[in-house]
């Protein structure tokens, strides 16, 4: 028996949006289940657990669907790509002089 997978209802949100995403990007190009599930080298029950938002399929099932829609898994490249609060962090542990440097000649 496989481990329980527990997400917060806000991670739970935003893997249902995405799956609708997916879908939509599909049914936006006019290709069928069966056609996206044969280009990504899966079968229809995972495609449907994607478009579903279904957090057991793994990330990278996710990507090779939507690679299979022409590309659209570079989006995964936009992942923490402008982490403020990490950045924020960052900054606040940077070392700083507590004085200028002397200038030479001086």
């Amino acid at each position: 028996m496989g481990r329980e997978i527990v997400l917060l209802p806000e991670t739970q949100k935003i893997l249902s949006q995405m799956g609708e995403q997916i879908k939509l990007a599909r049914l936006r190009r006019g290709i069928s289940m069966e056609l996206v599930a044969e280009r990504a080298g899966v079968s229809r029950a995972t495609l449907w657990s994607i478009e579903k938002g279904s957090p057991s399929v793994a990330i990278g099932y996710y990507a090779v669907v939507l690679h299979a829609l022409n590309n659209l898994d570079k989006d995964l490249l936009l992942v923490a790509k402008d982490d403020e609060l990490g950045r924020t962090i960052q900054d606040l542990k940077l070392p700083y002089r507590k004085r200028a440097p002397r200038k030479k000649g001086v």
